[in-house]
């Protein structure tokens, strides 16, 4: 297995391989960026088909960590970890803990949140072990509602004011009363998403791998279940990918017939370039990187100062930095995911050296 060669390899400052036989944990943890802070990033469990599989993912999603949270404006830097294994299967107290004692080997360089395949209570497993973990403590969320930790509310609620300010520039509306939608993935950000369409009038396309979720969204919902053939190339407004990457590709793209793409699945494009083949189709693509940092300013806030109007302002300002996006895109003739990561860039190249130490200690208040 390669990895400095590796494609996906973009001068990440860390990658750790761990094993556990007595438990089956395998798991990586990569870390791209540390110069606005420490790396934070989801954990992820998923049965990939290969190690290669996992390493690309893994490394591709703490790529995106770091670009999220610069585009944020948050004080942190990009990483991630992945367990390789099926949730519903293979996923155990003791596992849990291994993969906590492992985090805890890292001394703080990277902070463990809760991502698709792993919940509140498995990150709560977890701190017996190590502090560096996320998103566990009670507190009033970003709506002023009790929360347990979990940042899939805020995730779903910035990627819908992300998707209101993409429907603004890409359908030239303001409301979203009628709106066509497909959502790939209803899990726990994927139904959220959902519930703010219907409550917004919009009308709602559903496909999910597990039947369950996506029979609870047609029951609770109304909405429509379709096939996973369909999802991407239905004759609908808007496609709100909200499951794994890679999903906007040579095959999806020319058969997307929605003008709007703005979902808050993570690396939606296979490749760099898919991104100048939305635009080239006439298809807004709202990068995800931007529209589905509300989880991460929600578990930034949790380990500061955390006020929830404060979440909320901060989370609502997702719109306002792709309202930003979407006019130096139109005015320069870019892609959108080419002028998001300028601004990325422009954010965590050249960080003074004062400002990466506050930033570390600021982040590391727990």
């Amino acid at each position: 297995m390669n990895v400095f060669s590796h494609p996906e390899f973009d001068n990440h400052e860390h990658l750790s391989f761990f094993c556990d036989p007595e438990t089956g944990l395998k798991a990586i943890i990569a870390i791209h960026n540390t110069s606005r802070g420490p790396a934070l990033g989801g954990c992820r469990m998923f049965p990939y088909a290969s190690d290669e599989e996992a390493l690309r993912d893994v490394l591709r999603l703490s790529r995106g960590m770091t670009y999220k949270s610069a585009l944020a404006n948050l004080d942190l830097g990009g990483g991630k970890s992945v367990i390789i294994g099926d949730p519903r299967k293979h996923k155990t107290e003791a596992l849990m803990e291994s993969m906590g004692r492992f985090l805890e080997q890292l001394g703080g360089q990277y902070i463990a949140a809760e991502d698709s395949g792993t919940s509140v209570p498995d990150l709560k497993v977890m701190g017996r072990h190590t502090a560096h973990v996320a998103g566990i403590k009670e507190h009033l969320g970003f709506d002023g509602l009790p929360s347990n930790g979990d940042p899939s509310p805020a995730t779903a609620y910035g990627t819908y004011v992300g998707l209101r300010m993409a429907v603004k520039h890409g359908l030239g509306r303001s409301d979203l009363e009628g709106l066509k939608v497909a959502v790939q993935g209803i899990g726990n950000v994927g139904y959220r998403l959902a519930r703010h369409l219907k409550d917004a009038g919009a009308k709602l396309w559903v496909y999910d791998i597990h039947k369950d979720q996506m029979d609870r969204a047609v029951d609770e919902l109304g909405a429509t279940p379709v096939s996973a053939e369909e999802i991407l190339t239905l004759p609908v407004d808007v496609v709100a990918p909200c499951a794994l990457g890679a999903v906007l590709n040579d095959s999806s793209i020319p058969r997307i017939q929605a003008r709007v793409v703005a979902g808050a699945a993570n690396n939606q494009l296979e490749r760099p370039e898919h991104d100048a083949a939305l635009q080239k189709r006439g298809i807004l693509y709202a990068p995800d990187f931007v529209i589905n940092a509300g989880g991460i300013i929600d578990v930034f806030h949790e380990r500061t100062d955390h006020d929830h109007h404060k979440v909320r302002a901060h989370v609502e300002s997702i719109a306002t930095t792709l309202d930003e996006i979407f006019t130096r895109a139109s005015r320069e003739g870019l892609p959108t995911g080419t002028i998001a990561n300028l601004l990325a860039e422009e954010r965590f190249r050249h960080i003074p050296a004062q400002r990466q130490h506050t930033a570390r200690k600021l982040a590391q208040v727990g």
